[in-house]
């Protein structure tokens, strides 16, 4: 078995230079520990490269991804940057539809030694996955919208269409159901996936839950329920411990995915990885915060997690229990750092930027 993997590095825009760099420190430092050697191929692309070269995604940048075992992404993207559609430039959209990324994991689990935004005692329990069907529903739009004008040529309407097929719907589904199998067998817990949809109101929504019951069928074993996504969000705030997978579409995946961070105490807690049936990416679910870029205050937390989720992935995909390893003593090395209290990161009141929590994390690593 190889002991190198080759890594596709996207650092992208603002703190996701700061963050990658977090996070490819941490690989260097676990695959000594495993005895794995990760070739880290830094490429372009980005809102910045956009402003210096007219191309936010490079076909260069594209092959290098394709050849690689897995992709790392740091952030992209900045309010300023549009195109000519009055939309911003988001090159993880291209590739999520280049490669087929369908499901979008998005995991929060709370962390010892953190404050936590509810008040609760058993917000403590948090541990949950949200699971976004990533390359249907409203995003499918994008780029296809449908414009109507006066005869002064000024927009008087849009119409943006959200797009449910069955095949898209099952594998999002089939992808929940064995990610809650999965979680079962690591955690000894009941498992349960939860449907997010808007049922009530429209027919493709309906579609969307007809679907994942078909499935649900198959998977006797896992206990499903399905809900509104507006008592979803309700309920995330009240009770999110009662919560193991949820499935959903796009779009609310989208915005449920910033609430659930929010639980857990904002995004620099969150990472997230978008998996197709040949192709992994893995990103923190922040953006770029500009307004901090540079000053070193940045939380590489989901960074860091998210690389351990790549690690996991690719142990599953290529059958190396090194990489597995590897995905756990990161966990626990993150664990460790914010346990005793003595690491707070800026979003939680506290003091430490991307160079002490990092340095923290790689001290538990090499301890």
């Amino acid at each position: 078995m190889s002991n190198s993997r080759h890594i596709a590095i996207l650092p992208g825009d603002g703190i996701g230079e700061e963050v990658m760099a977090a996070a490819c420190h941490v690989l260097g430092e676990v695959g000594k520990k495993i005895g794995v050697a990760f070739e880290l191929d830094s490429q372009p692309a980005g809102a910045q490269h956009y402003l210096a070269s007219g191309v936010a995604l490079p076909d260069e940048t594209l092959a290098v991804c394709d050849r690689a075992d897995a992709i790392l992404f740091g952030a992209m993207g900045l309010p300023h940057v549009r195109g000519k559609d009055g939309t911003e430039v988001i090159p993880q959209l291209d590739l999520r539809f280049h490669f087929d990324l369908y499901a979008g994991v998005r995991p929060v689990k709370t962390f010892g030694g953190l404050p936590l935004p509810l008040a609760h005692p058993r917000s403590r329990e948090i541990d949950l996955v949200l699971v976004r069907e990533n390359t249907e529903g409203l995003f499918y739009a994008r780029g296809r919208g449908d414009v109507k004008r006066d005869e002064n040529g000024q927009k008087v309407e849009v119409f943006d269409t959200m797009r449910i097929t069955r095949q898209g719907t099952e594998r999002i589904c089939e992808f929940a159901f064995a990610l809650a199998e999965q979680r079962a067998a690591q955690n000894g817990r009941a498992s349960r996936v939860t449907n997010v949809d808007k049922a009530n109101v429209f027919e493709s929504m309906a579609f969307f839950r007809e679907v994942f019951e078909s499935v649900a069928a198959r998977h006797a074993g896992v206990a499903t329920d399905s809900a509104y996504v507006d008592a979803v969000a309700l309920n995330l705030v009240l009770k999110p411990w009662t919560f193991d997978v949820l499935v959903t579409e796009n779009m609310f995946g989208d915005i449920l995915s910033d609430l659930i961070a929010g639980l857990v105490g904002g995004m620099g807690m969150a990472p997230s990885a978008d998996i197709g049936d040949k192709h992994g990416l893995f990103q923190p679910a922040h953006g770029t915060a500009p307004d901090i870029a540079g000053q070193g205050k940045a939380n590489p937390t989901a960074m860091i997690l998210s690389a351990a989720m790549m690690l996991q992935w690719l142990a599953v995909r290529q059958g190396d229990q090194r990489l597995a390893d590897g995905a756990a003593l990161i966990e626990a090395a993150v664990e460790k750092t914010f346990l005793g209290g003595k690491i707070l990161p800026f979003e939680f009141g506290g003091s430490h930027g991307t160079k002490a929590i990092t340095d923290e994390v790689v001290s538990f690593l090499t301890a």
